[in-house]
């Protein structure tokens, strides 16, 4: 494996804890699947893809493997990624499994914590709860998730306070559902994180003591001040548990991943558009009337990724290690052919020497 040793991060914080100085360990990486379908593709052939890119993801050492959630899309299949995570368990042996992230601001905190503690005591030491901070789409599909009573944004500090207690059993006297148990008891709680965009979620995840996953996939320019801040604030307990999810693609040559990335490059582009979720074909790629904004766009969005051969790649990765003073990533790779993203997913486990 590829050690790489981070920069110190800010100063002691109140407890005498700096989380950059003298961190000298691996690189780990994890699968953060949109699982976003492809055209001309079936939707149960996507899902079994996934369930062997899973098994794939076992077996080239990656640490672990989440789904996100989305809802109302044409492409994005991961609506219940409670399911997902029991049959992706169910189908492998020890590689962690978790969501990136369930959308607490739609549902009951204990509801949540009852689903991941039975996931728990299913699949012992190997389930990881993320959690967002998204309202789960427009405002029809908000009313819709919460059965025609809207949620604010404002409770949600509230809700996840709530989620820890019921999922830690740390429920005090005094709060209203006193006596109240989120089951199945089990002996080791689901670690928790929540997923964030800046500062305020980072500072989020350390006042609750859980862990922190930035989206540098989706606002790369705040990572860094996110993670000091983090690092900062947050406990011995968590102050390891950080993690940045990045679009990564990587083949033989740069110049063919730079190819690849066509197809998640015009996806993401009609995904920001509000045109359509599923992955185009390369022969979509070469046809679409692309105008000069879009193609401006799409530069732009690099910022988001990492694409090259397993040298760039791995080059790319220590620097942002180093920037973020962390050891492990989530990978998002959304190409059209299954193929192109398992060689993709081989080519950076081995660019860490992970595989």
């Amino acid at each position: 494996m590829y050690r790489i040793k981070s920069r110190i991060i800010g100063n002691l914080n109140e407890k005498g804890y700096n989380k950059g100085e003298g961190r000298d360990t691996l690189i780990k990486l994890g699968i953060l699947d949109q699982i976003p379908l492809s055209k001309g593709h079936l939707v149960e052939d996507r899902l079994k893809e996934t369930l062997e890119m899973v098994q794939l993801a076992e077996q080239l050492g990656y640490s672990r493997y989440w789904f996100a959630e989305h809802h109302g899309t044409k492409g994005m299949l991961s609506s219940a990624p409670e399911i997902l995570m029991a049959a992706a368990a169910a189908s492998t042996k020890y590689i962690r499994i978790g969501t990136g992230g369930i959308l607490l601001p739609q549902y009951s905190p204990y509801k949540v914590a009852e689903v991941s503690k039975q996931l728990a005591a299913l699949f012992p030491g190997r389930i990881d709860i993320g959690i967002g901070r998204s309202p789960g789409g427009n405002r029809a599909i908000q009313t819709a998730l919460s059965d025609g009573e809207p949620k604010g944004m404002e409770d949600f500090d509230r809700k996840l306070r709530d989620l820890v207690y019921f999922i830690r059993d740390q429920l005090p006297n005094t709060h209203a559902y006193s006596g109240v148990k989120a089951v199945p008891q089990v002996e080791s709680p689901p670690p928790i994180w929540l997923l964030g965009l800046g500062e305020n979620s980072a500072e989020l995840a350390a006042d609750h003591d859980i862990g922190f996953v930035f989206g540098h996939f989706i606002k790369p320019q705040r990572g860094a001040k996110a993670f000091e801040v983090f690092h900062q604030a947050a406990s011995p307990n968590t102050n390891n548990q950080d993690m940045a999810a990045i679009f990564i693609i990587c083949a033989d040559t740069d110049e063919e991943a730079w190819e690849l990335a066509k197809t998640q490059d015009l996806w993401l582009l009609k995904v920001e558009k509000g045109i359509d979720s599923r992955v185009p074909s390369p022969e979509e790629v070469v046809n679409y009337p692309y105008t000069a904004l879009d193609k401006e766009r799409m530069i732009h969005n690099h910022s988001r990724m990492i694409i090259g051969s397993k040298e760039t790649v791995r080059r790319k990765l220590m620097i942002l290690a180093e920037q973020y003073g962390i050891n492990e990533f989530l990978i998002l790779c959304n190409l059209h052919y299954a193929n192109d993203r398992k060689k993709s997913y081989q080519l950076v486990a081995e660019a860490v020497g992970q595989s």
